[in-house]
């Protein structure tokens, strides 16, 4: 097996060592993991609070720079510009100044206002034989932590977990892409490898079933960076009526801010390629009884009742995981 050559690393093309030894235990996480207590609910929202501080100040560090920046481009450029064209001929090219405002419109809602269109993401679910699951953590926390730290490669891992309740031989991944070129830089470069090619070898015996989908993120809810907050996670995924996701996102974004209140995202999906009409929400806590409270809390939250009255007859289907993160998880 491809997970026995640890003593030998290979490498990746270009010359690149690549290490089938992980950097962290493979030890098959559980449920049982998890315990409950009045300390460990202090540390998972102290790791929080300091979670959330460190974002803010990311992001005034950011706005500043982008000030700064802006005010010496205006300074350089002066008050003079290319005045405005139009006329028939514009129209013409274009269509109608009422035509070119609705397509305009339109682009937006599906551009702007549903997704962020910098990234796109994957989520791999991947059935395991439940005979085979500790040689399925050892073979992919060899290989996924390794294509994630290699810089040449366009994309990183949000998250990698196990499914404790919902289906229990389950295990996710979502990684984050460049775009779609970056999607597809990052899968021909993977086949230039001999390690990959022999994982990819190595994978499908362990496995009962697998598939995966593209993701955009919503606009309003960026996917979060890696912390370690510990606790469980939360997958919960909606299949929705066909036509109906721009209203969803117009109801959630509005209901998010009650929410966040009481509750921690890490991020927010729809698909785009595979299986349509899905949006999957990932949230996490410390413990099942931490969930409960911050869910109880919510309805207490303005707006959120609001959400759920305007959201609940555009689902099909729904469906909760509770998940625990790999070793190697960068959100965990």
């Amino acid at each position: 097996m491809f997970a026995s050559t640890a003593r030998h690393p290979l490498r990746l093309a270009g010359g690149r060592a690549l290490s089938t030894t992980p950097a962290r235990s493979n030890k098959l996480p559980t449920l049982g993991d998890i315990t409950h207590s009045p300390a460990n609910s202090a540390t998972f929202k102290s790791r929080l609070q300091s979670f959330r501080q460190s974002l803010a100040d990311q992001k005034k560090a950011a706005s500043q720079s982008s000030a700064a920046y802006a005010a010496t481009l205006g300074g350089a450029s002066g008050s003079s510009g290319d005045a405005p064209k139009g006329g028939i001929v514009k129209s013409i090219l274009y269509g109608s100044e009422k035509g070119q405002r609705e397509e305009a419109e339109m682009e937006q809602s599906y551009s702007k206002v549903l997704a962020r269109g910098k990234y796109v993401h994957a989520i791999e679910i991947h059935n395991v034989k439940p005979e085979a699951q500790k040689e399925y953590v050892k073979l992919v926390g060899s290989v996924y932590p390794e294509v994630a730290a290699d810089k040449e490669n366009n994309c990183h891992l949000v998250g990698s977990w196990k499914t404790e309740i919902g289906d229990p031989d389950t295990f996710v991944h979502i990684w984050e892409y460049q775009g779609y070129a970056g999607y597809h830089n990052t899968l021909h470069r993977l086949t230039q490898s001999p390690v990959h090619r022999a994982f990819t070898e190595s994978l499908p015996p362990l496995l009962n079933a697998r598939r995966t989908d593209l993701m955009q993120e919503f606009s309003f809810w960026p996917t979060s960076p890696p912390r370690s907050l510990g606790g469980i996670f939360e997958l919960r995924s909606y299949t929705l009526h066909p036509g109906n996701l721009l209203e969803w996102e117009t109801h959630w974004r509005a209901g998010l801010a009650a929410r966040r209140n009481v509750m921690e995202g890490v991020g927010a999906w729809f698909t785009q390629v595979g299986a349509l009409n899905n949006v999957h929400y990932l949230w996490q806590f410390q413990d099942l009884r931490e969930r409960q409270v911050a869910r109880e809390k919510s309805w207490g939250e303005k707006g959120w009742s609001g959400t759920v009255h305007k959201t609940v007859p555009l689902i099909q289907r729904m469906e909760s995981r509770i998940l625990v993160p790999l070793p190697w998880s960068p959100v965990s």
